[in-house]
């Protein structure tokens, strides 16, 4: 059964995440820290479209990714694996996301570089505090909502 609730706390403490992109030709994985949008279900990421991972999701949207924790204890083990759909942000969405993102992290406010959302399709987290490879899934209906 899942547990949406401990997911979305999970991803509320934390504030990097990996995510890999590609196109037809070649794979790229970067880190970014991230903003967890728990009404849209999403990631708000700031990064320029020039950068590797960037171009590549211009290119191809379908993207996957971790976020984990640094624990050395098996039994402590937390993490998250997703997929979605990354798009650059515009108008009045980007406005609310760069507050809400420069909130959390005002070293951002120096920056210009544009601001991405990863919709996500699907999310599963592994939580061995709960029992060893004690997993949580999470998925986006069909009509696109909770």
């Amino acid at each position: 059964m899942s547990d949406v609730s401990a997911i979305i706390r999970y991803l509320k403490k934390q504030h990097v995440l990996s995510v890999c992109c590609r196109n037809d030709e070649t794979f790229w994985c970067a880190n970014c820290f991230y903003l967890f949008n728990e009404a849209r279900m999403a990631f708000w990421i700031m990064t320029e479209v020039e950068t590797r991972h960037g171009a590549l999701m211009a290119q191809q949207p379908q993207v996957a990714g971790t976020v984990s924790g640094q624990t050395k204890t098996v039994t402590l083990i937390k993490g998250i694996q997703y997929r979605g759909a990354a798009r650059l942000l515009h108008g009045e969405q980007e406005q609310l996301a760069r507050a809400a993102y420069c909130q959390r992290f005002p070293v951002a406010r120096a920056v210009s570089a544009p601001l991405w959302e990863i919709r996500l399709d699907e999310i599963k987290m592994t939580d061995n505090t709960l029992g060893f490879g004690k997993k949580n899934q999470w998925l986006r209906n069909e009509a696109g909502s909770l």
